[in-house]
């Protein structure tokens, strides 16, 4: 095991240096940034802050001095918020992580639950109304399903926010803040769930049919055990070990954010401050979060491998 893990570590830093490379270099080598496309500046101004910032200096420089700063911790410096990267991720991380925990929890659960009795009971009417509406679900684009959620249930209705995470010029405190975050927070939760779900019941629902047809399952029933038992303790546990492979891509997703349901609901996230920065071009905060998500990306996998190798005895073996 220790062996094992000393070679993923060597993986995971090869990993990281190649993909600290290919982000630098790709933003680097872009023509433009926010200097030069800020027509307010004087090139006197323009000057005096490429040489603040070491834009002027050669690139393999730039790139060694930007990774050394990473590894104290220093993912840049904002030019379009005039505020260190780090800080931002401070403010508007948290935000996109609320959002996305709540709404991979009960993409998970749906998921597994639906995933179960659609496979147990194959080819029946459930089995096909799920189908139909899952492969409906995801045919649908993301800003259609939140612009029509908006129109039934603010609009229409006007049961619920159309966006934000508070209402505006509020001061609420306390109980009373939770509540009006929860409140604003129901419909790109569902939106996000409707998105998510349809994929994950389908891979849930192959792996659950794949399981049930095993020997072991078949004796599981012979012996007289009841069908709950057989399907949520012996079938299920086998058919969620594949799923661990997905933690790896959880965890990014978690951090990252949802650049489209983010800027639909105005939710002040990272994906949100993400699109904002392209739009400036403030390629040092580009860089340092793209960075940010390829170590989540790097670490996430590296959970999963390990819970992988210790819950699946022939990975041990």
């Amino acid at each position: 095991m220790r062996t094992y893990l000393l070679r993923r570590c060597i993986y995971m830093l090869l990993i990281l240096i190649g993909a600290s490379l290919l982000i630098f270099f790709l933003y680097s080598l872009t023509p433009g940034d926010y200097v030069d496309n800020n027509l307010s500046l004087s090139e006197e101004r323009k000057a005096e802050l490429r040489e603040i910032h070491g834009l002027n200096k050669p690139i393999l420089e730039r790139y060694v001095n930007w990774m050394a700063n990473m590894f104290k911790g220093d993912f840049g410096y904002s030019l379009a918020q005039q505020r260190p990267v780090l800080d931002l991720f401070q403010d508007y991380i948290w935000n996109s992580f609320l959002l996305a925990v709540v709404s991979t929890f009960f993409t998970w659960f749906f998921a597994v639950v639906v995933g179960v009795l659609t496979a147990y009971k194959q080819y029946s009417l459930l089995d096909t109304l799920v189908m139909i509406g899952i492969f409906a679900a995801m045919s649908i684009p993301s800003f259609f399903i939140g612009l029509f959620l908006i129109k039934v249930f603010a609009v229409d209705l006007k049961i619920l926010p159309p966006g934000g995470m508070i209402t505006t010029g509020s001061r609420a405190a306390g109980l009373e803040y939770v509540a009006q975050v929860l409140h604003h927070m129901l419909l790109p939760v569902a939106v996000m769930v409707l998105l998510g779900v349809g994929s994950l019941t389908r891979y849930f629902r192959s792996n659950m049919l794949e399981v049930i047809r095993q020997d072991y399952v078949r004796t599981a029933r012979a012996k007289g055990l009841k069908e709950r038992t057989v399907l949520y303790r012996h079938a299920l546990k086998n058919a969620m070990l594949p799923a661990i492979t997905l933690i790896g891509f959880e965890l990014p997703g978690l951090f990252g954010g949802s650049i489209i349901i983010e800027k639909i609901f105005n939710w002040p996230g990272i994906g949100q401050l993400y699109m904002q920065s392209f739009t400036v071009r403030d390629y040092p905060l580009l860089m340092g979060f793209t960075m940010f998500l390829a170590i989540l990306t790097v670490v996430g996998t590296f959970i999963s491998d390990i819970l992988y190798h210790t819950s699946d005895p022939r990975v041990r073996l």
